[in-house]
C-alpha cells in the first residue's frame, strides 16, 4: 500500500466525524477555557501510542511467531468488523460516557483515537512495511492531523454538519473501510495460498 492509502486507512478507523459528538459529550462539564487544553493533551496522547505502536509492531509480531498472513487476514476481519459498526450503528446512544474528571488518556485518547482497532492495523502494516517505518510513520502522523484539525474545530464543525451530516460522512467512511478490509483480507488469504 502507497503513503496516501495508508493514511486514509487510518483515518478511516480514527474517525473523528463519529467521534465529535462522544468528545463534546466528554468534555462539555469541563470549563470552556480547559477544553482545548484538554483535547490538545488527549490528541498528543494517542500520538504517543501510535508511534509506540508503529516502532514496536514487528517485535510484537514476531514474539507471538504470527505469520504475516494471519495478521493481514486477522487485520482485514477487525476492519470489517469496525466498518459494519460504522455503516449500521448499534441502537443504543454512544454519547453515555460521562466522566467526573479530566479526561486523562482514557476515554478520548484511548480508545477512541488510538483505539484496539487502530492499534490492531498499525501493527498489520508494521509487519507488513518493516521496511518502510518512516513511510508508515509519515502516513499516521497525516492521518492523526487531520484528526486533529476536525476535533479542534469540533464545536464549529458539529453546527455546520449537524448531526445528519455526520452520521452521512460517517457512514460513507464505513462503506470505504467496508472495501479496504475485504481487499486486506483477500490479499492475506491470496498470500497464504501460494
Amino acid at each position: 500500500m502507497g503513503m496516501l492509502s495508508i493514511s486514509i486507512t487510518l483515518l478511516l478507523i480514527m474517525d473523528p466525524f463519529g467521534n465529535l459528538p462522544i468528545f463534546l459529550s466528554v468534555l462539555e462539564k469541563v470549563p470552556a477555557e480547559r477544553r482545548r487544553r484538554i483535547l490538545i493533551r488527549e490528541l498528543f496522547l494517542a500520538l504517543a501510542l501510535i508511534v509506540v505502536f508503529i516502532f514496536s509492531g514487528r517485535y510484537v509480531i514476531g514474539f507471538f511467531n504470527l505469520r504475516q498472513e494471519a495478521v493481514s487476514i486477522a487485520g482485514g476481519i477487525i476492519l470489517f468488523l469496525i466498518a459494519l459498526r460504522m455503516v449500521f450503528p448499534s441502537s443504543e446512544a454512544r454519547t453515555d460516557r460521562e466522566i467526573d474528571s479530566d479526561p486523562l488518556l482514557v476515554p478520548l485518547a484511548t480508545p477512541l483515537i488510538a483505539g484496539p482497532s487502530l492499534l490492531a492495523v498499525l501493527l498489520l502494516f508494521a509487519t507488513a512495511e518493516s521496511g518502510r517505518l518512516m513511510l508508515l510513520l509519515l502516513a499516521a502522523l497525516i492521518a492523526w492531523f487531520v484528526t486533529f484539525i476536525i476535533l479542534l474545530g469540533s464545536t464549529f464543525l458539529i453546527r455546520l454538519l449537524t448531526k445528519r451530516g455526520l452520521i452521512a460522512i460517517e457512514r460513507l467512511m464505513g462503506m470505504v473501510l467496508v472495501a479496504l478490509s475485504v481487499q486486506l483480507f483477500l490479499e492475506g488469504i491470496s498470500s497464504y495460498l501460494k
